[in-house]
């Protein structure tokens, strides 16, 4: 570090002691303050009222945050008359002073303050954080959608691809981050620190993340990746302690095999179709024998839709109805190993067919990964045979393969009109569907228009 930078850095955190002490000491209410941080012009006054507003903010309890939020609501709403005024005038004018005026009008004035308290220190971090909050309480008070609107509006500028720096995690990064990483894996669960090394130090493993210039400690997104020879069928073998180790220069396959978000507050950001393109950019540069990328991934929805099923079919009008109860009785992974074939089948249902209103697949790690551009390649049984494997999806696992030549045709074909890119075993399970008894004649319809287009690569 060069002197004028450590004088930099020291002059800096003065400045900011300095100002959260006299933030501290301001006795107004929040709403002055924030009616206060919206008038200021003076860019260190702002900081300091942006501070207090935050460090107040912090304090708060959960009843105190709801009437907080309450406050953004409605004193920091549109004021839907001076819209109107400011419309009629750009309708009568179309001059740009006119367009300036009705864009300032129609934006929330809380849009404006969230923008001016991300002045303060630290801000942008306890500004997410304060939005997980939001979400927790909007479930509550529908009114506090509109206000999530404008941190869903700025969140979405302020951590951009374009801001976000990717950082390999291995066992030499800084153990506060190394902690967090144990802390914020979602998919499966890293038990210590040993487990943590042996994720992270031996060769065949790569992990990577996403960070932001203002929160360089905390990771948004990581994705683990293991390197092998093979597109693997299980998570017991990619895990295993004593699995032969792949060397770099002879693996071919990269398995990403655990993506975890870690912020709550930047829930429908998107960063990971960022991530794992650019990792498999990156791995594809600097380990050119690697040539497959796929991921291993979960099917969280799967058991809840066979309960659907079985509940749907109960009058006997489906073939599958018993096989459907058979399997969610099962009592171990003995039972699960003998139904393989019938879960491959009813998973190849699930993914492919089962979809919501608005066309997009049941599955929230489907939709993710298809709209991303990738394909629904293999569906295996016996999987996952963790409990929390077993109690969400009876052991089933899928790989996703991302074709970098691919992926921006597949993502345009899924956009456009929902379609399900699957591979040629997908499609043959499919084809082992028993034909339906008695099916609504909606229903029939859509299974039959479905397996149509399962002629094609869409299905």
């Amino acid at each position: 570090m060069t002197r004028s930078s450590f004088l930099t850095d020291l002059l800096s955190s003065i400045f900011e002691r300095r100002d959260r002490r006299s933030a501290s000491d301001d006795k107004r209410s929040v709403e002055e303050l924030c009616a206060a941080l919206l008038s200021e012009r003076g860019e260190a006054s702002g900081t300091r009222i942006a501070a207090a507003i935050l460090a107040r903010y912090e304090g708060m309890t959960d009843e105190k945050k709801r009437g907080f939020f309450a406050l953004l609501a409605e004193q920091f709403d549109v004021d839907t008359d001076a819209v109107a005024v400011a419309n009629d005038a750009y309708a009568a004018s179309r001059s740009s002073e006119d367009l300036a005026r009705l864009l300032a009008e129609a934006e929330p004035k809380r849009q404006e303050l969230l923008r001016r308290l991300n002045q303060a220190p630290e801000a942008t971090g306890m500004l997410v954080r304060m939005r997980a909050d939001l979400l927790k309480l909007r479930k509550e008070t529908p009114a506090f959608e509109r206000t999530d609107l404008d941190f869903g509006h700025l969140f979405g500028s302020w951590f951009n691809r374009g801001f976000l720096v990717l950082r390999r995690i291995d066992w030499t990064t800084p153990a506060n981050i190394l902690e967090k990483i144990i802390e914020y894996e979602a998919v499966h669960a890293i038990d210590d620190w040993d487990d943590l090394r042996r994720r992270l130090f031996p060769a065949d493993r790569r992990c990577f993340a996403f960070f932001h210039p203002s929160m360089p400690d905390e990771p948004l997104i990581f994705v683990e990746v293991a390197l092998t020879n093979e597109i693997p069928a299980s998570i017991q073998k990619v895990l295993a302690e004593d699995r032969p180790l792949v060397g770099e220069s002879d693996a071919s396959t990269a398995v990403f095999y655990s993506i975890s978000n870690c912020q709550k507050g930047l829930a429908g950001v998107s960063f990971g179709n960022f991530l794992i393109k650019q990792v498999a950019m990156d791995l594809s540069r600097t380990l050119p024998n690697v040539k497959t990328f796929v991921t291993l991934s979960p099917v969280p929805g799967f058991n809840r839709w066979l309960a659907s099923q079985a509940e749907e079919r109960e009058d006997g009008s489906h073939q599958q109805a018993e096989a459907v109860r058979t399997i969610l009785s099962s009592s171990g992974v003995a039972d699960l190993a003998d139904k393989a074939a019938e879960l491959k089948r009813l998973a190849a249902e699930y993914l492919c067919l089962a979809k919501r209103p608005d066309g997009h697949p049941v599955d929230p790690v489907a939709r993710f990964h298809l709209g991303n551009g990738a394909r629904l390649e293999q569906i295996h049984a016996g999987a996952d045979l963790s409990e929390k494997g077993i109690a969400a999806s009876s052991g089933v696992m899928v790989n996703y393969l991302y074709d970098l030549n691919s992926v921006e045709a597949n993502h345009e074909a899924y956009a456009q009109s929902r379609e399900v890119i699957t591979s040629r075993s997908i499609r043959s399970l499919l084809r082992e569907r028993p034909s339906p008894e008695k099916p609504g004649k909606k229903r029939q319809d859509q299974e039959e228009q479905a397996l149509a287009e399962g002629k094609s690569e869409h299905v």
